[in-house]
């Protein structure tokens, strides 16, 4: 099964709680971490919620 490699590219400061909560969800504390998550439909409605704060690419 893919993969998605996930990082926080920018500072949650100044977002929604919603959003924070979302970074937590998805293991990410501080700009630069970096997780890797299985492609799975709930995950990838996570990212759709912050993509303005994260990076996302395929892993095999």
């Amino acid at each position: 099964m893919a993969q998605l490699k996930v990082t926080q590219t920018r500072s949650e400061i100044g977002g929604r709680e919603s959003q924070r909560n979302t970074l937590r969800s998805l293991g990410l504390k501080r700009m630069g971490d970096v997780v890797v998550k299985e492609d799975r439909p709930e995950i990838r409605g996570m990212v759709k919620t912050v993509d303005h704060l994260v990076t996302v690419e395929e892993v095999d």
